[in-house]
Parts: C-alpha cells; sequence; structure tokens
C-alpha cells in the first residue's frame, strides 16, 4: 500500500517537475515524432500536433503518460516506448540509475545535465541519370543548468557527390548554402528560459508549423535553418500560445552598404544584404478533447530595421503594417499571411486535419466571378492501428498562383532564397497516399504514391496578379510510387533502403536535380547516427 502510494508521489512529481528546462528536439527525428503521433491518434496521450520542433521535457513528458497508461499499448508500442525511455528518461530520472541508452559523454547531478553525442551518416542514390551520395558528420550537445536553463547545439558538415539543392528545386530535401563546390555546414542550437507553462528562448533552428502527412504547407524545415526568438505560453489546459520573430537572409544586396576594399590580396567588394525580419503567431485553442483549432498570422518585413510593433506577440501585424507602412503605395508596406489549422481526433485510431494558409485575403474577391484569394489549402486523414502495427494516411494539397510570392525582393516569404511553405511553392497541386506496416520495435515498412503537378511561374512571367487561372498549365509533374524501410536497431541510429519509381514530365532542368530526372528507378540506401 505504502509502495503504491509512494509511487504516485513520485510519478506526480516527475511531472510537475518536467515543466521546467527545455531544449529542441530536431523535426528530422522522425520516428519519436511519429510514435507521439500515433499515441495521440489512438487516444493514449494528448498533443498538439501542429507546431513543430518539441521540447525534449515534452517528449518525456508524454512518453511517461503513455508509460501510465501501458495496459492500453499492444506489445510493439510497449516495446517502443521502452526503447525511446532509454533516452528520453534523462529528462525525468536522476543520475544515470537506469535502463539508458548509449551515450559519448553523459553526466548528471543535482544542478548540471551535459551530454554529447556524435553524428555521423551517408545516403546513396543510384538511377540510369547516375549515381549520386550525401555524407554528413558532427557532434551534437544539450546541457541543463538548475531548473530553468536549456543549451543545445548541433553541427554538421555536408558533401554532396553533386549538388542535389536549390531553391528552384521542388523537392523535399532541405535547403543549403554551399560554401564551396559541392560542401556545406548546417549549426543549429540555441538557449532557453523555461518555467511551469512556458519557455522563451534564442535559437537557431528549423520549425514546422502545421499538420500534415506528406509536408506541411505553413512554415516547413525547406530553408536553412532561421535564428529567431521562440516563446511557448501554455497557461491552461484548454489553450497554447506560440510566437517566433526571427532574422531571415534575404540574399538581396544593399549597396549602400556594400563596399570596395584592398588589402595585400587585392582589390574586393564586400557584399552586406538587405535586413529581413519575420514575426509570426499562432494561437491553439482546444475546446474538447481531441479538436485543436489553431488561427495565427506573419508578417515579413525589412528595411526600417527591428520594429518593436512586430515583437509584440498577440498582434495581428497586417493591421499594423497599415500604420507603419503607409497605404498610399503598394510598394511601402510589408509581406503579410493568415493561417489557420484544424486538428480532429475525437476518434481513436483516426486523424483528421484541415490547413489554410492565405498570403493575400481581401473580402471582396469571395464576391467577384473571376478573382479568387491568395489561399494554399491541405487536407488529410491518418488512420493508426485499425489493426494492431498498420496505419494509412492521404493527404491533398491546392495552391494557388502567387501564393508565398511577393512582389518586392526584400520582403518574399523565403530565406536564402528557400521558400519557408510548401517544398512546391505556388501553382501547384499534390495527392499522396501511404500504407506502413511495423512488424517490430524500431521497423517501419512503407509503400507511398506522390503525385505532384506545378504551374506556370507568374511571379517571373509578370503577368496581372489578381485573376490568374489555377494550374492552366502543367509545367512540371513527378509521379513517383516508392517502397522505404527504416530500421532503428539503437537509439539515434538509423539504417534504411528506399526503392522509387519516378515518372518527371516538363521543365525538369529548372525544377529537378539531375539525379531523379526522367523515367527511372531511384535505388537509395544509407545509415545514419544522430541528426
Amino acid at each position: 500500500m505504502y509502495k503504491k502510494i509512494g509511487l504516485l508521489i513520485l510519478s506526480a512529481c516527475l511531472f510537475v517537475h518536467s515543466y521546467s528546462q527545455a531544449v529542441y528536439q530536431h523535426v528530422s527525428n522522425k520516428t519519436v515524432y511519429e510514435f507521439l503521433e500515433e499515441l495521440s491518434v489512438s487516444g493514449i496521450i494528448e498533443l498538439n500536433t501542429a507546431i513543430k520542433p518539441y521540447t525534449r521535457r515534452l517528449i518525456a513528458d508524454k512518453l511517461h503518460e503513455a508509460d501510465s497508461k501501458r495496459d492500453n499499448l499492444n506489445e510493439r508500442q510497449k516495446k517502443d516506448l521502452d526503447f525511446y525511455l532509454r533516452d528520453f528518461n534523462k529528462e525525468l530520472l536522476p543520475g544515470k540509475d537506469f535502463k539508458k541508452r548509449l551515450d559519448l559523454f553523459y553526466y548528471k547531478d543535482s544542478l548540471f545535465t551535459f551530454s554529447v553525442n556524435p553524428i555521423l551518416g551517408i545516403r546513396y542514390w543510384n538511377s540510369s541519370n547516375g549515381s549520386n551520395y550525401h555524407r554528413w558528420n558532427g557532434a551534437e550537445a544539450f546541457a541543463y543548468v538548475g531548473s530553468h536553463f536549456g543549451f543545445y547545439a548541433s553541427l554538421r558538415d555536408n558533401h554532396e557527390d553533386k549538388i542535389l539543392s536549390n531553391p528552384v528545386y521542388l523537392d523535399m530535401r532541405s535547403g543549403a548554402k554551399y560554401k564551396s563546390g559541392q560542401d556545406y555546414s548546417e549549426m543549429r542550437g540555441g538557449v532557453t528560459w523555461s518555467w511551469k507553462w512556458g519557455t522563451i528562448g534564442l535559437v537557431k533552428d528549423h520549425f514546422e508549423w502545421g499538420n500534415y502527412s506528406n509536408y506541411p504547407n505553413i512554415f516547413s524545415a525547406k530553408p536553412p535553418s532561421i535564428t529567431h526568438i521562440k516563446l511557448n505560453l501554455k497557461p491552461v489546459k484548454w489553450f497554447e500560445f506560440n510566437y517566433i520573430h526571427g532574422w531571415l537572409v534575404s540574399e538581396v544586396v544593399d549597396s549602400s552598404r556594400s563596399y570596395y576594399f584592398a588589402n595585400s590580396y587585392g582589390t574586393n567588394y564586400r557584399q552586406v544584404f538587405h535586413q529581413k525580419y519575420l514575426s509570426a503567431n499562432i494561437l491553439t485553442f482546444i475546446p474538447l478533447k481531441g479538436l485543436y483549432a489553431s488561427i495565427g498570422n506573419s508578417i515579413i518585413y525589412s528595411d526600417n530595421g527591428i520594429q518593436p510593433a512586430y515583437m509584440i506577440p498577440l498582434f495581428f501585424y497586417k493591421s499594423v503594417d497599415h500604420t507603419m507602412g503607409g497605404a498610399n503605395t503598394s510598394y511601402a508596406g510589408q509581406n503579410s499571411h493568415l493561417f489557420f489549422d484544424i486538428s480532429l481526433k475525437m476518434i481513436d485510431h483516426l486523424h483528421l486535419f484541415f490547413t489554410a494558409f492565405y498570403d493575400d485575403l481581401a473580402i471582396s474577391r469571395f464576391f467577384k466571378k473571376d478573382e479568387w484569394n491568395f489561399y494554399s489549402v491541405k487536407g488529410g486523414v491518418k488512420i493508426s492501428n485499425p489493426v494492431p502495427n498498420l496505419f494509412f494516411s492521404a493527404e491533398f494539397l491546392r495552391t494557388n498562383p502567387l501564393v508565398y510570392m511577393h512582389n518586392m525582393p526584400t520582403t518574399t516569404f523565403e530565406s536564402n532564397l528557400y521558400n519557408l511553405g510548401h517544398y512546391l511553392q505556388d501553382n501547384s497541386r499534390n495527392y499522396y497516399f501511404d500504407l506502413a506496416y511495423m512488424p517490430l520495435r524500431g521497423l517501419k515498412l512503407k509503400l507511398y504514391y506522390n503525385f505532384a503537378q506545378h504551374g506556370p511561374d507568374h511571379n517571373s512571367l509578370g503577368t496581372k496578379r489578381t485573376g490568374i487561372p489555377f494550374m492552366e498549365s502543367v509545367e512540371w509533374e513527378q509521379k513517383q510510387f516508392g517502397f522505404r524501410a527504416d530500421y532503428q536497431p539503437f537509439n539515434d541510429v538509423f539504417v534504411f533502403l528506399e526503392v522509387i519509381k519516378s515518372q518527371t514530365t516538363g521543365d525538369q532542368e529548372k525544377y529537378t536535380a539531375p539525379v531523379f530526372r526522367d523515367n527511372i528507378t531511384i535505388l537509395s540506401f544509407g545509415t545514419n547516427v544522430g541528426f
């Protein structure tokens, strides 16, 4: 009796304490994200899946919540739960006196926690177009000090045999800024301060907003990581608030601040880019268990330095822009957006979601026959465990012409020239289906079909900005039927194999990396340690 009471008290203490300290788990660790969503769709845990990345602390809390309902899990789920707790119990339990994952270095006492692990990986592609590979190496670390401070860092050096990334390529690879030849690096991390119901931090990282099966259409991890102030508040169970203020990279040269200089190596020209910023907020309401309704807005602004008004988290930024930018000319204002996300997980094993992104919304256009608003809409369904360990998802996307586009180069919906939203950009549609099976802990087998189309690029054509017909012609099309197998034998250690039957037509030279062009079969495989 006393033992049970003691365990209950310990569990309660762990849960309360778990709100302090935060470092973010990168969105590329898809297995733990998918496992948490599976638990959420199955009614085991409650989780807002529209805002990523999650903190390690939140992941630990949700695993602990699932552990308290272990009797509701199937055998594979129990093994997956125990597997992930070997890592995330580091957030919940003191010291090393538990079944812990293998770390390169791990230390914990009453004041200080510190963990370091390597990052290594290689992926190889082969098709009738030739072969290519991507290899990377580095290290990642995180630390907690006291009850509130969190620190984390991740450095990856990358090399590709042939360049795979380009801002105009219509693929789901994260963007890269090549420093020389086929080499690039990515530094991520940040410092955070947390309390019982919130976290604030200065981080350089990727983030995703909006539910999805295939790819998000509000904010995605397409561009290189962005430096931003991040604020998360959850003061009550039925409401969550997220805000970011980010420093984007415009890559638009500011000639007034650029200059020539001379030294012993000769005369050179130093390019200085125009400053570019992003402010965005999203409010999530949970009126009923399993119903998540989110609404938010964002603005990309430039040329006048950091504006305090855009750093007020709860503002509707388009209205602020009307005052600060002036309404006398269409070129005085900034670039604002409005978005919605609805997620329904009210029936066990079933997740329905709908996301809408409005680049420019005018009520008057609803009543004009030949004009319509600039929107991207996406709807989808996920079914988890209709029979044990089987999964199905489907998703449809439509994005109207000129969504994500803007007429001023300093306020485009981009960073480092990579679109912040969906990888297909504007004037596109996408159908996606997948069927997955997990026969063993850590092993996932998936069949998928992805059909994507992209229409004319009216931003470069310079046509009128209203009344443009949707997909009046198909300029690029890709059909992919694929099989992928992923296995995670140890925490953060992966091996994978993928076979894709791909047919790409249209303007491939512009939109497709050479190795993926034409009607081909692509064999891909690789392994990685860490993210």
